[in-house]
């Protein structure tokens, strides 16, 4: 999800879920260590929980960026164990992690040594074409061990070779059964499902087997979805008065917000909400008006009237 879950999404995403933990784009050390720090780690308040996604693979710099991640408030910090790009291979850091479970581990030890707050990894159930359960077991236990109790885990190995990230996640054939498996094999340790999730019936059919679902370019594509989680996973109870137009609106006053405060152009902040309108008559045209560039100068609130008025006239 690089490039797609920032600060702005969240901030989106939580306006549609009061209660789902949202994560930050993998974040490298190096970054990080390096580069603008409030550019990479500053978020909206409204966010919480939230928990800092992090690519790496020395102890050392884990440990250090870890503490900077709770320093600046997140929830929870995730290790990435799961990006097959080459690019992130080229880093050492990422799925080709998996093939060094010892070194997970220290790493992992190394941030749970540095912070209070939970460490937790996210990997796959294999890497290249090994369909071996023992693999993955081994993973986790090895992982495990090291003080991390939290797995969140893309029911599809990552072939490291041969395929862009794109056919990584649909290529290599989704194997549920196998997280099923590692729940059952580690009953203790609270293991979370990822891959090809798109519907409230899986979700619920998933969550008999294992301990929560990670939703995530569905979420993105589809972010009304989202609504509809307090009521069914979170239990809650009082009566939703939101809508997707008064979702809309405090999006608007949001980028209206962040143009006074950073400078940062409404585009920026809208691109994230394009799919809010999914499925309803006119989303076409109220996408192609949030999207049109040559309105830059417009005050958003009014290319929200002209997104409506289009919507309208093309129903």
């Amino acid at each position: 999800m690089m490039d797609w879950t920032d600060r702005h999404c969240r901030y989106f995403h939580r306006l549609l879920s009061r209660h789902a933990l949202l994560y930050t784009e993998m974040m490298t050390t190096g970054a990080l260590i390096h580069g603008d720090v409030p550019r990479h780690l500053d978020f909206n308040a409204e966010e919480h929980p939230v928990a800092l996604q992090l690519g790496g693979s020395d102890p050392a710099e884990l440990a250090q960026v870890a503490k900077l991640g709770e320093r600046w408030g997140y929830d929870e910090i995730n290790l990435n164990c799961g990006c097959p790009s080459e690019r992130v291979q080229r880093g050492s850091f990422g799925a080709c992690l998996m093939a060094e479970p010892g070194l997970v581990a220290d790493c992992v030890k190394a941030m749970a040594d540095a912070v209070a707050v939970p460490v937790t990894v996210k990997h796959r159930i294999g890497i290249d074409k090994s369909e071996s359960f023992e693999f993955v077991r081994d993973f986790v236990g090895a992982v495990s061990e090291a003080g991390c109790n939290v797995f969140l885990v893309h029911a599809r190995n990552a072939w490291l070779k041969g395929l862009s990230p794109k056919e990584n996640r649909e290529v290599p054939p989704l194997r549920y059964e196998l997280v099923h498996r590692l729940k059952r094999e580690f009953p203790r340790l609270t293991i979370a499902i990822n891959g090809g999730i798109t519907t409230d019936a899986q979700v619920a059919q998933e969550l008999e087997q294992v301990d929560g679902v990670m939703i995530g370019r569905e979420a993105y594509h589809n972010p009304w979805w989202l609504a509809q989680w307090d009521a069914q996973f979170f239990g809650e109870t009082q009566r939703d008065e939101r809508t997707r137009e008064s979702v809309e609106t405090q999006m608007t006053a949001y980028m209206e917000r962040e143009a006074a405060a950073h400078g940062t152009p409404w585009s920026s902040v809208a691109r994230h909400m394009l799919g809010l309108r999914n499925g309803l008559p006119g989303a076409r045209r109220w996408r192609q008006v949030w999207s049109d560039h040559r309105l830059k100068d417009l005050a958003p609130r009014d290319v929200m009237a002209l997104a409506h008025e289009a919507a309208v006239a093309a129903v």
